[in-house]
C-alpha cells in the first residue's frame, strides 16, 4: 500500500477491513479486493476488484454495499463512492450503489434472496468453521477424545485467535459468549449430545476445508489477473488530494 501518513487513510483502511467476503470469511483488504482509495476535500472514492469477472453478483454487491456502509461510519469523509471494476455486472452494481437502490432495487427479479438471508447463511458457515478449529485445538492440546467434546465450554478454550474468532462469530449469529456456554452446538445453537458430536464435527470440518480451499484458490486467481497483488493482499493504491492533510 502506498505510504500516506494521514490518520484518515488509516481510518478508511480500518473501516474497509471490517468488510468480509461472505464465502471466504476474510477481510476484503487482506484478500486484495480493495484496488484503490482516492480522497479529496469532498469525497472518498474506493475501487474494488474481484478474482474473476464472473464472481457471484450477489456476493459482489454485498461486499460493495457493506463497504459503502462501513465508510459512511467514518467521520469527515464527505460523499462516499464505491465502484466495482472489471465484473460482468459492474455497470448494474455501480448504478445501484450510486442510487442507493438497495439489493432488490439493483437486481430486480434477479434478486433471488435478501441480503439479510445471504449474510445469515454465511455467518453460520463462518461460525461452524470457527467452532471446528477450536474443537480440533482442544483435542490436540489435551488428553480429551471426541467423546468428551460435548462437555467443553468457552471457558475451557485457550486464549488466542481461534477463540477470539469463535466469540466474534457467536455474537454475529446471536449466540451467547458466557464462559459456561458449550462450544459445540447445532445449527440452531442448541448444545450437542455426545452421540451427535462426531457427525457435527465431520460436517464442520468439511465447511472449514471448503472455506480455506476457496480462499487459496481465489488468491491465486486474483494474483494471476492483476500483476500488482502482493502476497499479503495489501496492494491498495492511495491518493490523498485533500488541500490539508
Amino acid at each position: 500500500m502506498t505510504a500516506v501518513a494521514t490518520s484518515v487513510v488509516d481510518e478508511i483502511v480500518a473501516a474497509l477491513a471490517t468488510v468480509t467476503d461472505p464465502e471466504l470469511d476474510e477481510p476484503i483488504t487482506t484478500l486484495g479486493f480493495v484496488r484503490s482509495i482516492r480522497i479529496d476535500d469532498t469525497k472518498v472514492v474506493v475501487h474494488l476488484r474481484l478474482p474473476t469477472s464472473f464472481c457471484s453478483p450477489n456476493f459482489a454487491y454485498l461486499m460493495a454495499s457493506d463497504a459503502v456502509d462501513a465508510l459512511r461510519r467514518v467521520d469527515g469523509l464527505g460523499r462516499v463512492v464505491v465502484r466495482l471494476d472489471d465484473h460482468h455486472d459492474s455497470d448494474k452494481i455501480n448504478a445501484g450503489l450510486a442510487a442507493d437502490a438497495g439489493y432488490v432495487g439493483t437486481f430486480g427479479v434477479e434478486a433471488e434472496t435478501s441480503l439479510d438471508e445471504l449474510r445469515r447463511i454465511f455467518r453460520h458457515k463462518a461460525h461452524t468453521a470457527a467452532m471446528e478449529r477450536c474443537a480440533e485445538a482442544v483435542l490436540k492440546a489435551s488428553g480429551m477424545t471426541v467423546d468428551d467434546l460435548h462437555q467443553v465450554t468457552l471457558a475451557d478454550l485457550p486464549d488466542g485467535p481461534h477463540k477470539e474468532a469463535l466469540l466474534r462469530r457467536r455474537v454475529a449469529i446471536g449466540l451467547g459468549v458466557h464462559p459456561d456456554e458449550p462450544v459445540l452446538v447445532d445449527e440452531d445453537g442448541a448444545p450437542l449430545a455426545a452421540e451427535a458430536v462426531p457427525l457435527r464435527l465431520r460436517f464442520a470440518k468439511a465447511v472449514r476445508i471448503s472455506i480455506e480451499g476457496n480462499s487459496h484458490f481465489c488468491r491465486g486467481l486474483l494474483a494471476t489477473r492483476y500483476a500488482d497483488v502482493e502476497p499479503d493482499g495489501m496492494s491498495i493504491r492511495v491518493t490523498n488530494a485533500r488541500s490539508t492533510s
